[in-house]
């Protein structure tokens, strides 16, 4: 009794004291995050309807390289407004658990070529027929031992990396081999192709500059090695003037393209606080270059823009990018590492506006870990063109970030979309090649 009487008094006590507590006032004002204002928070919603001057649609007939050219710039092709599936076509494997297709589709002389998520290079014609189909995989190995690569073309000439340490040109015509370089680590990211050299970036961080005819190495650069890094990793953007090579470091290197003789080099360092999709420090955006300056950017939340020349740094934006940032009139386009569809001033790094794009496969909050993939953005036909994992290829308009149009992507996109000839092309999840026209 003694015990129950004395828990009875401390409670009643305890009552007491509450009752006599201060209510909690609620102070009036906006609930601002913690985090807001410091490098690398997110950015308040900022969205601004603003003009958009883009140059005059042209049909381009060919898309050589990774975004368009060399320059990673491919200006503003023609395509019509609204969009249907032309044709689908098996050309490979798709996306597996172990494999995954990290090359674009190019485009010349009215073949489409790809390479699918082992070593596997496919012909086909703008009307959907097959032409040729070409497995690269070395004899020594077997197809299932590698995944990722990219594809370039030039000369009536096909350069293939893959993710089993080589760089293969094949005849464009009938995918005979012409010479094979060993690169002594996996050679995932596009290859890059001007004035008879082919320039990469292999995984162990060295640059390569081959002859195109002969397969012959011209010179090599070691760039910072890196614990991490993407399958299939950014490719070189290169000009009259010089190579521009991105590492899976974050470093960022400028040569010049004939000598390999350094001109500069740069770190894309940072990541964003709070809400980073990743902290790999891999550049995930290929370098891209427009007249003076350089615009190149990681998955973890940088961006920058640098002079072209010098390697000097004009402002750094604290989002990351995902792909290459798509340049038009004063702008820069591009989808960041949150999945949100970005409109950027190119001028200085400030956010005109976003849209949010499909994050989580998952609908259930706790057992969200599987991002969708969005790819490109593209602009062409006077639109901002996104192509999404989650079966939808989105359109919308560049001035207010709305979204105007939405056509249905079987399977799911699996590459960055291309376009030649007013026909938009693209791979899917399954291996399987797409034209929408």
């Amino acid at each position: 009794m003694t015990i129950n009487r004395f828990f009875s008094t401390a409670a009643l006590s305890l009552v007491l004291l509450a009752g006599c507590a201060e209510r909690d006032v609620i102070l009036p004002g906006e609930r601002v995050d913690l985090r807001e204002g410091m490098v690398g928070a997110p950015e308040a919603a900022v969205n601004e309807t603003r003009p958009l001057r883009l140059p005059e649609a042209t049909t381009n007939a060919d898309w050589t390289h990774r975004n368009g050219g060399p320059t990673h710039v491919a200006g503003h092709p023609a395509l019509g407004s609204a969009l249907q599936l032309a044709f689908q076509v098996n050309v490979g494997e798709g996306n597996s658990r172990r494999a995954r297709i990290t090359a674009d589709p190019v485009v010349a002389g009215g073949v489409v070529y790809t390479l699918d998520s082992r070593a596997t290079v496919t012909a086909t014609g703008t009307n959907g027929a097959a032409l040729w189909s070409r497995d690269v995989t070395p004899g020594y190995d077997s197809t299932s031992s590698a995944s990722g690569g990219g594809i370039a073309f030039a000369g009536g000439t096909l350069f293939v990396a893959t993710g089993f340490g080589e760089l293969t040109a094949l005849d464009a015509q009938t995918g005979a081999e012409l010479w094979t370089q060993n690169l002594d680590a996996p050679g995932g990211s596009a290859p890059t192709v001007r004035d008879g050299l082919v320039y990469l970036v292999a995984r162990d961080s060295r640059a390569w500059a081959i002859e195109a005819d002969t397969g012959r190495i011209r010179w090599t650069i070691d760039g910072a090695p890196s614990a991490s890094g993407f399958s299939g990793g950014a490719g070189v953007a290169v000009t009259d003037e010089l190579a521009y090579f991105p590492f899976p470091s974050s470093e960022v290197l400028a040569a010049f393209p004939r000598g390999g003789l350094r001109r500069w080099s740069s770190v894309v360092t940072g990541q964003r606080l709070g809400s980073a999709a990743s902290t790999v420090s891999d550049i995930a955006a290929d370098p891209v270059v427009v007249g003076n300056r350089l615009y190149v950017g990681n998955s973890s939340g940088r961006v920058v823009a640098m002079e072209a020349a010098t390697g000097d740094r004009l402002w750094t934006a604290t989002e990351g990018a995902v792909g290459p940032v798509w340049p038009a009139g004063d702008s820069l386009f591009f989808v960041n590492d949150r999945n949100e569809l970005v409109r950027m001033d190119s001028g200085d790094g400030s956010v005109v506006w976003r849209v949010q794009m499909p994050t989580f496969e998952e609908g259930r909050e706790r057992r969200q870990k599987t991002l969708y993939a969005h790819f490109g953005p593209i602009i062409a036909g006077g639109r901002v063109i996104v192509a999404s994992s989650d079966g939808a290829l989105r359109q919308f308009d560049p001035a207010s970030g709305a979204l105007i149009g939405q056509v249905e992507i079987p399977g799911g996109a699996a590459s960055n979309p291309v376009v030649a000839g007013q026909v938009l092309y693209l791979l899917n999840t399954r291996g399987q090649l797409l034209a929408f026209r």
